[in-house]
C-alpha cells in the first residue's frame, strides 16, 4: 500500500484558522516569568530605599534610662512609725508615757513572726478577741521587722509585710471597735518589730 503524501489544510481551515488568530489576545511574557495573574489596577509594592533603614527611625534607647531614682527608698517603713508616733493619743495620757518607756508590762503577746498573711489574720483576730473577752488592756503583737528583699527590680518588694499589715486588721472591723491605741514597743519589748495593743474596756 502506498505511503499517502502530506495534505496541506483546505481553505476552510486556513480561513477558520484566520479567525481564532484574529480574536486571540497576545500573551505577556512578563507574566510567564512571575507566574502569578496580574490584576486590573494593580501596582506594584515599593521597593524600599536603602538611605531609609528601620535603624534611623528609632533612636536607640535602654529602659529606664530616665529614671531619677536607682533603687527603691525605704520610705514607707518610715511613714508607718511616724504615723503611729504622731497619732492621736486616745488613752490616759499617763499610762501613754509609760507604755512608750518599756514602763507597762503587756498582760498577754502573740508572735505573728515568720506567719503568711492569710495565716496571720485569723491569729490575730483569735487573741484580741480571747483578750479582750478576758478583761485585758495591754497586749504585744510581735510581728518582726521583716528582711530588705528590695533587689532593685521593677515592681519594689515592701520590707515588712506583716508589720505594714497589722495595723490595718486592728484598725478594720471587727477588731477596730476593741482596739484604743496602737504604737510601736519599746526597745524592751520588741521595738520596730512588735505593737503595743491597748484595748477598750469590755461592757
Amino acid at each position: 500500500m502506498a505511503r499517502r503524501g502530506k495534505k496541506g489544510l483546505s481553505a476552510e481551515d486556513r480561513e477558520l484558522w484566520s479567525r481564532v488568530a484574529q480574536s486571540a489576545t497576545p500573551l505577556d511574557r512578563s507574566r510567564l516569568r512571575t507566574g502569578l495573574p496580574e490584576m486590573p489596577g494593580a501596582k506594584a509594592p515599593p521597593k524600599p530605599k536603602p538611605s531609609d533603614p528601620v535603624g534611623d527611625r528609632l533612636p536607640a534607647f535602654r529602659l529606664g534610662e530616665k529614671a531619677t531614682q536607682a533603687a527603691h527608698p525605704q520610705q514607707p517603713a518610715r511613714d508607718l512609725s511616724m504615723r503611729l508616733a504622731q497619732a492621736p493619743v486616745r488613752m490616759d495620757h499617763g499610762m501613754h508615757r509609760k507604755m512608750l518607756r518599756g514602763k507597762l508590762s503587756p498582760e498577754a503577746r502573740i508572735d505573728l513572726h515568720g506567719m503568711t498573711l492569710s495565716q496571720a489574720h485569723p491569729v490575730l483576730m483569735r487573741f484580741i478577741l480571747e483578750a479582750h473577752a478576758s478583761g485585758k488592756r495591754l497586749v504585744l503583737v510581735i510581728t518582726g521587722k521583716g528582711k530588705d528583699r528590695d533587689e532593685g527590680g521593677p515592681i519594689p518588694i515592701r520590707r515588712g509585710i506583716l508589720r505594714h499589715q497589722v495595723p490595718g486588721w486592728l484598725h478594720a472591723p471587727p477588731l477596730g471597735a476593741l482596739v484604743l491605741e496602737i504604737r510601736e514597743a519599746h526597745l524592751r519589748h520588741g521595738g520596730g518589730g512588735a505593737y503595743y495593743v491597748y484595748l477598750r474596756k469590755g461592757r
